[in-house]
């Protein structure tokens, strides 16, 4: 699995964006949160995409058994990545601990086939490459061993 601008992006039909390859990405982002500790919110959101409310269930599992407070839209609306954004920098305006993050399940504007899944730390915007790199690092380690350290 790999990563482009902020996440992973792919396809179900040519498996390359899967229910593994969410479970496997929530977790490496609930171990990046507890290496970096951001122990504050994480602002949930998902687009109108196939893909985008099964794989947003999947993440509320994991996220749910990580024990990571999920901050969501009233009604479970859809969510675009602009307000996951401002709700980020709009919680950590002022702070310098208990910070938030926010994952948005969305390919962006790729076709609506695809799936995908961006995160954006703290600052609100996309995950530079640092981060991207060690999300997929770590959820690839995950997927080699049969998602054994998912919660």
């Amino acid at each position: 699995m790999s990563f482009g601008t902020s996440g992973h992006r792919g396809s179900s039909f040519n498996n390359s964006f899967n229910e593994n390859h969410i479970l496997a990405i929530t977790q490496a982002i609930c171990f990046y949160r507890m290496e970096k500790k951001i122990d504050g919110p994480l602002f949930l959101g998902f687009d109108t995409h196939a893909l985008s409310a099964p794989a947003y269930a999947s993440t509320m599992e994991v996220l749910a058994a990580n024990n990571v407070e999920v901050m969501i839209a009233a009604g479970d609306e859809y969510t675009p990545t602009p307000a996951i954004s401002h709700a980020i920098l709009q919680y950590n305006r002022n702070r310098k601990t208990v910070l938030a993050d926010g994952i948005v399940i969305t390919p962006s504007h790729n076709p609506p086939g695809d799936g995908g899944f961006k995160y954006n730390p703290p600052n609100g915007g996309p995950a530079a490459s640092d981060i991207t790199n060690w999300i997929e690092r770590k959820s690839n380690e995950l997927l080699e061993t049969n998602l054994k350290n998912v919660k």
